[in-house]
């Protein structure tokens, strides 16, 4: 009880100290489709940003702001952009204010987990003859050359709906001859044209990606854009 007493004073000092000026200035490109559920982002915002890494019962203190927490999340006029534009407008104004090249960092992340049904989450791939569930992210980060970050450029969510008979497939269909449009792949151009059309400097951007991003169609759009890929 002490524990959760002292977490909850030093929650709440920060939060008069910088973490709601930071949320503002965060939620303040958002658009939601009624004001409350913008308020009840905000107010969420504070309290995950003020414990990172806890669960939503610890950081909502209470049962009635935990309820409150999950019904915003399953609320069907909650979407990813909802939540997520606010934080773009942020990043585009932070890397207006800042002077030199920017680097932005693309990469793939794969969120495991374990369900007794993993069709309500989405399935994510195979180990071992095992099936994987989760989610699959795709981001994009801007950051200054010294390492500073200023927030994603660009994001995509995702699972894979099907397994059965790829490998087999592979083994009759060049991949090469596939459209981009068809593949995950399609992914980097995507965040590359995002994040081109948010930062609207594409000459002061240099965008970075793993040999996964070895992709011709992905050179051919950096370059139309104007934009240096690495």
């Amino acid at each position: 009880m002490g524990l959760v007493k002292e977490r909850a004073g030093a929650r709440a000092q920060r939060l008069t100290t910088g973490i709601e000026t930071w949320v503002d200035r965060e939620v303040a490109g958002c658009e939601f489709k009624d004001e409350r559920l913008g308020r009840r982002f905000g107010k969420l915002l504070a309290q995950i940003g003020s414990d990172m890494g806890q669960s939503i019962p610890l950081v909502c203190q209470d049962w009635a702001n935990t309820k409150a927490a999950y019904r915003f999340f399953s609320n069907e006029r909650v979407d990813e952009a909802d939540i997520l534009c606010g934080h773009f407008e942020a990043t585009r104004g932070r890397v207006a204010a800042t002077e030199g090249p920017i680097f932005v960092l693309h990469d793939t992340t794969e969120f495991s987990f374990k369900r007794e049904k993993p069709d309500l989450i989405g399935f994510t791939g195979k180990t071992a003859g095992r099936t994987q569930c989760g989610i699959l992210t795709h981001s994009s980060l801007a950051v200054t050359t010294e390492g500073l970050p200023l927030g994603l450029s660009a994001i995509k969510f995702w699972t894979r709906k099907k397994f059965k008979g790829t490998t087999a497939l592979k083994r009759k269909i060049n991949p090469t001859r596939v459209p981009i449009e068809q593949k995950e792949s399609i992914r980097w151009l995507e965040n590359l044209r995002q994040s081109t059309d948010l930062l609207a400097a594409p000459g002061r951007c240099v965008h970075i990606g793993d040999r996964e991003s070895d992709i011709y169609e992905l050179f051919c759009l950096a370059q139309g854009a104007m934009a240096d890929f690495g």
